[in-house]
């Protein structure tokens, strides 16, 4: 990985970047496809084995119920430290007066001109000049010219099209596979694969075993050979992690000369993230296994779950890290197979604490930004919306720039604000990814010493 870093700095510094795109950033896709490949029959396969050898009906429930509960605590939990960091430190507030009228005059015309209601009831447009009015209209328009929001936009379009006649009831339809080759061919449809699983286990679970022996035999099989092929994949890892973060780097380094004018206030807001990334990583987790019984030291569990961490983070995806996730729980914290195979999958597609927080974080940091005060239930409402959008989000990079669309206008705010924080979304990215794999693994352990399957 570091390696990585000094070749893309070379390469930009020597003029190297289209060498390194063409010969080496290729390697590093082969490396994420190889994953992703492997993790939806993984899923699959991991489940059915996982549910059918509990037997008890009974006891599959109760694990269930205990598994989405944790899920629950460690997401709002996370949301909650967002808001908390970014209020005390606000990195979004504006000093110059000259901008700060400026982004709030951007404000109050996108939402005079979408018929939205000013959340905290200032209007600067009455007391602004026209030439003031001028500027800040330009640069709005100027703003939903530039490819940062042209990209998040098509992004939203795309969810909102897929969305356009969905009911109430929709997130449990969509849970029901109408075609299983179909669900397990795209990423997005994993909550589908999952629910196949979970119904092909219990129906397993139910039947004498003299009756499923042959079919259980398969699956546990099957299991098999795709961790071993987990195995293969990861004893070239660190030529493909080189590839993947050259690529990477060289690709955004042509950008960074657009990012000087916010840069300060860029970098405050992601420091703020990073630090609540932190405190959820060397605090949260340790503390959170410690309070249900869980006795692990530090050492041994970050040195377990480094091959994970490092992983997702330079791939950006809990999806295609969670191949590696289950042979680290498994193999180096000695959790069993019986809880990873059922609560992993699981916490790789519902399950963003990194994710979450991040959109906390960001939502207010943006309205500080365009000079918007939002209240304690507006920010109550933050917590609700991020909670259940982390629920339905791939896991895929990217993702989360369509939550933070849909939060971002659950509480009045504009959409197309992503396109500021979108330039150094790749890093937080990856970043929020390493939480979300951590998350995933000390709920994992948890479960597994709530149910007297470790020590």
């Amino acid at each position: 990985m570091a390696l990585g870093v000094v070749w893309a700095i070379l390469s930009g510094h020597y003029g190297l970047n289209d060498f390194t795109s063409d010969w080496i950033d290729p390697f590093g896709k082969i490396f994420i496809n190889s994953l992703k490949f492997i993790a939806v029959p993984l899923v699959l396969f991991s489940i059915i084995t996982g549910v059918s050898g509990m037997g008890d009906p009974s006891k599959l429930g109760r694990i269930g119920g205990k598994t989405i509960g944790l899920y629950l605590v460690t997401t709002i939990f996370s949301i909650s430290v967002g808001l908390l960091l970014v209020n005390l430190f606000s990195p979004g507030i504006q000093g110059n007066e000259e901008t700060r009228l400026k982004n709030r005059l951007q404000y109050e015309i996108w939402a005079d001109q979408n018929g939205i209601e000013v959340k905290d009831g200032r209007h600067e447009l009455e007391t602004a000049t026209p030439a003031q009015i001028a500027n800040a209209d330009k640069d709005l328009k100027a703003s939903m010219e530039t490819e940062e929001y042209k990209t998040a936009q098509a992004k939203r379009a795309k969810a909102e099209a897929a969305k356009s006649s969905d009911g109430p009831l929709q997130p449990l339809v969509d849970m029901v596979p109408e075609n299983l080759i179909i669900s397990m061919s795209d990423g997005r449809f994993m909550l589908q694969v999952i629910f196949f699983a979970l119904f092909f286990g219990i129906s397993m679970a139910l039947l004498p075993k003299d009756k499923t022996e042959t079919a259980n035999r398969f699956f546990i099989g099957m299991n098999e050979v795709f961790v071993k092929m987990v195995h293969i994949i990861m004893r070239a890892a660190p030529f493909f992690v080189f590839c993947l973060m050259a690529g990477v780097l060289a690709k955004s380094a042509d950008s960074l000369d657009e990012l000087l004018d916010i840069f300060g206030k860029l970098l405050g807001y992601s420091l703020v993230v990073i630090l609540g990334l932190s405190v959820m990583l060397f605090v949260f987790y340790p503390l959170f296994m410690r309070l249900f019984g869980v006795k692990m030291s530090y050492r041994k569990f970050f040195q377990g779950m480094s091959p994970a961490q490092f992983l997702a983070f330079s791939t950006s995806s809990s999806a295609a890290t969670l191949p590696v996730t289950i042979e680290c729980v498994n193999e180096n914290l000695g959790v069993p197979e019986e809880s990873t195979d059922f609560v992993l999958p699981i916490g790789a597609t519902v399950n963003m604490d990194g994710t979450s927080l991040y959109q906390a974080v960001a939502v207010i940091f943006l309205a500080n930004f365009f000079d918007v005060d939002l209240s304690i239930m507006q920010q109550l409402g933050i917590v609700l919306t991020a909670t259940l959008a982390s629920i339905g989000a791939a896991a895929v990079p990217g993702a989360g720039l369509i939550m933070l669309m849909i939060v971002l206008e659950s509480v009045g705010l504009n959409p197309m604000w992503v396109a500021i924080v979108l330039p150094m979304d790749r890093i937080l990215d990856m970043c929020r990814t390493v939480i979300n794999v951590t998350s995933d693994a000390s709920v994992s352990a948890i479960i597994a010493k709530s149910e007297k399957m470790m020590d």
